[in-house]
Parts: C-alpha cells; structure tokens; sequence
C-alpha cells in the first residue's frame, strides 16, 4: 500500500490571518522562528495580539533557509519535545504570524519602505554574539549598512527624518543576543554611530526619549532541522515543510526595561512565560548559578563516569542526586529571594535534564569550562564561605574539571576545547606525587572574575586537592558516593 502523498506548505495550501506588520525581526535563524515567531503566533490565536512579522535577512550573504521560507509564504512548524511531570510531551504548532520575507541588502526598496511604515512598532533581533559590535567608519549612507547597530542607526535616522521627529514614531528594540546587557550595548552603539556621523543631537535625543532598548534574557533549546527523521515528522503533520524545527518544550523569556513594552506585546496575557521585570540582572544571576552552573558540574562529574549526554547524566542516579543536592544545599541560599520561589525554578530547571528527545552532549557544555567554572560556579563558594559556610559538592566539580584536563581519567577519549596553553599545562605539570602544588598552579591561574583575596585562593587550592586527591583513589563514583554521604 502506497504512503498518501503530502503537500507543499504554502499560504494557498493553509488558512493565515492577514496581519498588519508591527514586528521587523533581524534573523531567520532556527531559535527566533521557535521562540519569537512561535510566540507571537500563539498570541494571534488567542487573541490577544493582531503581530505580523517582517523577517529580514541581516549579512549579504546567500540564504538557503531565508529563500525557503519566503517559498514556504512565511509558514513552518514548530515541533515540540519534552517533559513535564517526568512525563515525555510532544506538540505540534503551525507558525502564521511571519508575513514577509526579504534581505536587507536585495530587497532595498521594500526595506526602506517598512523602514518607516507607521504600523511598525518593535524590532526583534538575534545576530549571534558578534553581531552587536561596534564598527568605527561604516558607512551609514550605504543601503544598508554593513554591521547591525549601524544598520539600527540608518533605520532609526530614516525614520526620524520621515516622521518629522515625532516621539509616537520611536521603535522598541527587543535584543535576543547571548551577551550581556544586550540591548543597552546597542543603544549605545547606536548613540555613538550617530555622534560619529553628525546625525545631530535632536536624533540623539530621540533615541534617548522616544525609542527604547531592552536587556532581554532567553532560554530554550533549538535542536533546529531534524535531518534525520524528516519524513516521519513530515507525514505526522502532513505538509511538505522544509523548514520544520524542533524545539524542547521548556523556554522563558525574560524582558527588563521600561513597562510599555508589556503593553506593546502582552503575550504574558496568552498564558505564555514571558517575564516583565524592571531590572534583567537578578533574573541572569539565577538562571546562571541554577541551570548554567548545574550544566558545567554535570558535565566535568558525568564525563569521568561514561556519561555522554545530559539525558545519561541524569539516568545515572549518582549524578542526579549529585546536581540536586548541590543545587538545594549550596546554590539556592545563595541567591536572593523567596525560598519556595526559588525551589519551584529550580524544580522546573532540573526537570529539563530528564527531557529523552533532546541529545544535549556534554562535551559541548565542556567547551572553555574553566572559565565557566569560574563564572557560573565559583561565585557560590564565595558567597557561601562569606555566610561561614561549606560548598564542598561545588568545589568536587572544579576537582572533576582539573582531573578530567589532566588526562588521567577513565575518560580517554575526552579531549579538553579550552585555552590550549592551560591544558597542555595541566598535562604536563600532573605531578601524582604532590597534587597539592599542581592543583595550587592550576587554581592560581584560572580566570577569575576580578581581584580575589589570596587567603581564599589559598582555601580554594586546599579544599580542590583534597577533592582530586579523592577522585584519584576511588574514581569519580566513589567521591560523589563519600561527598553526598
């Protein structure tokens, strides 16, 4: 019997509501078509918004998946994966609220045309890490641009000048960038940009007053293409789509800044878990020490013992209870807040380390640890030594760490992706004989974030050999099994 037929995914071949553009989204990336686009879809059908987006392509370079989805008429799925209560949950979700499709740098005319179109209200951007630089020179005549923020700068000078200067006219810049303080960096690129240029300062003071730039912090897992199981997922849903991504169920997205925003775009009011807050920076710190800090000790402590994805690590009872006893006992006293507020996070960020659909591996998470180490992990032990107390689990993952770099783990096949100076340092300095003095080397050298005082760089060394000491003679499981007893 012959497998029915499945159809191309266009807007002739699906019902889309017509839709004002409100929204110009710089990126057509795998993460804003699951996170952004998906959100905003859900809030159209419920009501809540009337938000059509206007996808533009940022670089000049060809786009494969940019000429896919104006094939596709703006229209992909969303596919789902991931747990709740422990249990597996799968969902399906057709996206409708992209309405165009086009290059900054191909589509001039109809860029400049949305550029100042006067339903436009908000821009949304994800142009990787590096794409918020600042640029000295580029040329703001050029059309467009070459670096985003001077990108930013022409379309806002453009439309000041169309708009006459009038403060209904400012956009709302929601940035979805990995850095920090996202959006303040590209206000004040775009300030500078146009200091550099002359643009004037009634400009300037537009972009002050009238415009505003958010510091946004977002959370999802975006698996992207699934390349492998493409026609099974393709007849499930019954469309051609080329552009199907995959995505965990879990996300959050958190926006700081003026509260307008709320009103612009309430998708809180659609059920979905966006967070309004005044300041991003408490929110970050959580989420760092929580679901950050807990993915760099998995992976130092998970690696030692066979484990290669999050999904093993969290199969394996030792890890499991490892994670979350170090989490309870010694990361959520530190953290401000409301103790049974900050359980239920933490229960609903561990709860995505069970997810059986995502293959998260943890040799990426290991990727340049030791400066995560210090970032994500070394500010609980400091905080809980300054409460006189003990952070012995947090301290066993640098030990982890340093014993997984040193070679001398049953782990063989691990090879460290980090300063390539370091490793080969702690390579060829392992002295089995006098740890301490080699943990006192590596911990004298680690990248910490600014001055330390040399007693507790001192402590830090002490307690991290006893920690390798430990791993040495009993291997990782028998040290988890002593630290958790």
């Amino acid at each position: 019997m012959r497998a029915p037929s499945i159809g191309k995914l266009t807007g002739t071949a699906v019902a889309r509501p017509d839709l004002p553009i409100t929204i110009l989204q710089f990126g057509a990336g795998n993460f804003l078509r699951a996170f952004v686009d998906w959100m905003v879809s859900r809030a159209n059908e419920e009501g809540v918004t009337r938000d059509g987006i206007a996808v533009v392509q940022v670089t000049d370079r060809p786009s494969r998946a940019l000429d896919q989805l104006a094939d596709q008429d703006g229209l992909f799925h969303v596919y789902l994966e991931g747990i709740r209560d422990r249990r597996p949950v799968k969902e399906v979700d057709l996206v409708t609220s992209v309405r165009t499709v086009l290059s900054a740098h191909r589509d001039v005319e109809e860029y400049e045309r949305l550029v100042v179109s006067p339903d436009l209200k908000i821009v949304v951007s994800n142009t990787t890490e590096a794409g918020i630089e600042y640029v000295h020179g580029d040329d703001l005549a050029a059309r467009p641009p070459q670096s985003f923020p001077a990108k930013v700068t022409a379309l806002l000078h453009r439309r000041f000048e169309h708009f006459r200067g009038s403060p209904d006219a400012g956009l709302s810049f929601l940035c979805c960038e990995l850095i920090e303080d996202n959006g303040s960096t590209l206000r004040e690129y775009v300030l500078r940009h146009a200091a550099e240029n002359g643009l004037g300062a009634a400009f300037e003071d537009w972009v002050r007053t009238a415009c505003r730039f958010y510091d946004t912090l977002v959370d999802r897992i975006v698996p992207g293409f699934p390349q492998e199981e493409i026609g099974q997922v393709q007849a499930e849903i019954g469309f051609a789509d080329e552009l199907v991504v995959k995505a965990e169920h879990f996300y959050v997205w958190a926006i700081a800044g003026d509260p307008r925003i709320r009103e612009d775009l309430p998708l809180d009011r659609a059920g979905l878990n966006v967070l309004f807050m005044e300041d991003i920076r408490p929110f970050r710190a959580k989420k760092v020490r929580i679901l950050n800090g807990s993915h760099t000790a998995m992976s130092a402590v998970g690696l030692h013992m066979g484990c290669g994805t999050v999904r093993d690590a969290f199969a394996a009872p030792q890890v499991e209870a490892y994670i979350t006893r170090m989490v309870a006992q010694e990361v959520l006293p530190t953290i401000p807040g409301d103790r049974s507020d900050l359980e239920a996070f933490a229960e609903q960020i561990l709860e995505r380390f069970y997810n059986p659909f995502l293959q998260h591996a943890l040799t990426d998470i290991s990727l340049n640890a030791l400066s995560k180490w210090t970032t994500r992990n070394l500010p609980v032990v400091l905080d809980r030594w300054a409460e006189s107390a003990e952070a012995p689990l947090t301290i066993l993952s640098l030990a982890a760490l340093l014993v997984l770099y040193s070679g001398h783990s049953p782990n063989p096949d691990f090879q460290p992706r980090d300063d390539e100076r370091e490793v080969e340092l702690l390579r060829t300095t392992f002295d089995r004989r006098d740890v301490p003095a080699w943990v006192r080397g590596a911990v004298g050298r680690l990248p910490l974030p600014g001055p330390v005082d040399a007693a507790v760089i001192a402590r830090l060394s002490a307690e991290t050999s006893r920690a390798v000491e430990l791993i040495l003679e009993r291997g990782m499981a028998g040290a988890v099994d002593e630290y958790l007893a």
